[in-house]
């Protein structure tokens, strides 16, 4: 055995075949491409977040986004809504939740973005992971998967911790041919910053990518972090490869407590699809615009690309800003909106 294998055998990484590195060289292409479509033309949505599963097997008190009772949406009418995406022209299509894995038709509907042409990429806790679980993945044609570890013991706060996750960590090394994040967190309620950079450390140990990303306390305004978690993030970010994300400074500003200058491009180049088929700006203003996805068109799309929102100064929500800033040099908005002032468009608050 090479000492590169040894190194991997000892990380519980299994060492990258030729099926593998073939699938990974295919998926970066298509992500280049789809990228490069996106440059020539902004009448598409580029990324959208899907929930066929709004339930969650957790109950992590930072979060706003499950609950404990909500049934899975019907696999016709989940197939129904990512064709609507796939005649939107949708690039990523990233299944969300609650927990996406409590789907029991979860790979019929991976399989279904990859039909449509797009990337499949999901976010999940992990706890459901198993090898078999994980080669069915692989064969509905999972491309990505991210999942956010918030401690290396589990408190009160969050249960999504390194000690109870690390063997699914090592089943996904050893058995996925689909790219894994791993993001850490550090801001209100995470007891230990330097946790984050535990979490970091393992993930690359194992092979996968790295990112940090910023917890704020209930109110969800901006606040800047304190000495010890600033001195933790410099750390993870400087550990971490250099990524699309790493090439503006939004998440920079939020570490300083400062608001952001930029174009949101909400409802346009990132659509947020609720367990209702509904059309939302983001996660966080969920209730606008609200409008059915079988009935949103490319002038919908088109049309809030040139909306400017009134809530993206303050935005916490890196994925919409990183797919908007495709167009950060480009199109002026010329039109203004304020999410939630009217009656019907405020968050809402999942109990």
């Amino acid at each position: 055995m090479s000492s590169a294998s040894t190194t991997a055998a000892v990380n519980g990484r299994r060492p990258m075949g030729a099926k593998r590195r073939l699938k990974a060289v295919t998926r970066k292409l298509r992500e280049l491409s789809s990228i490069g479509s996106a440059m020539m033309s902004t009448g598409h949505p580029y990324m959208a977040h899907i929930v066929p599963m709004r339930r969650c097997n957790l109950a992590c008190t930072y979060c706003n986004e499950y609950d404990d009772h909500s049934p899975p949406v019907p696999l016709d009418e989940m197939l129904r809504r990512i064709d609507h995406l796939g005649r939107l022209g949708t690039s990523v299509i990233t299944i969300s939740g609650g927990e996406p894995l409590l789907h029991p038709e979860l790979d019929q509907i991976i399989a279904r973005i990859r039909k449509t042409g797009a990337i499949a990429g999901m976010i999940t806790n992990g706890y459901l992971l198993m090898p078999d679980r994980i080669e069915r993945l692989n064969k509905a044609g999972l491309d990505h998967m991210q999942i956010s570890i918030d401690n290396v013991m589990p408190d009160e706060v969050s249960k999504k911790s390194l000690k109870v996750l690390d063997k699914k960590l090592q089943m996904l090394a050893e058995h996925a041919d689909f790219h894994v994040n791993i993001n850490s967190v550090v801001g209100g309620g995470i007891a230990n910053p330097n946790d984050a950079l535990t979490v970091s450390e393992r993930a690359l140990a194992l092979g996968f990518s790295s990112t940090i990303g910023i917890i704020h306390d209930g109110s969800g305004q901006l606040k800047p972090l304190g000495d010890a978690e600033r001195s933790v993030w410099d750390k993870v970010r400087n550990l971490t490869r250099r990524s699309y994300s790493r090439f503006n400074h939004f998440q920079e500003a939020i570490a300083n407590g400062k608001t952001n200058d930029w174009r949101c491009r909400a409802g346009g180049r990132y659509l947020y699809i609720c367990e209702n088929g509904l059309v939302h700006y983001c996660s966080q203003q969920r209730g606008y615009p609200a409008v059915p996805l079988a009935q949103y068109q490319t002038a919908d799309v088109k049309r809030e690309f040139l909306t400017e929102k009134s809530c993206a100064p303050s935005c916490t929500i890196s994925c919409v800003h990183q797919v908007s800033y495709i167009d950060h040099w480009r199109a002026p908005q010329t039109s203004s909106v304020t999410p939630g002032a009217s009656g019907n468009s405020e968050l809402v608050q999942i109990s």
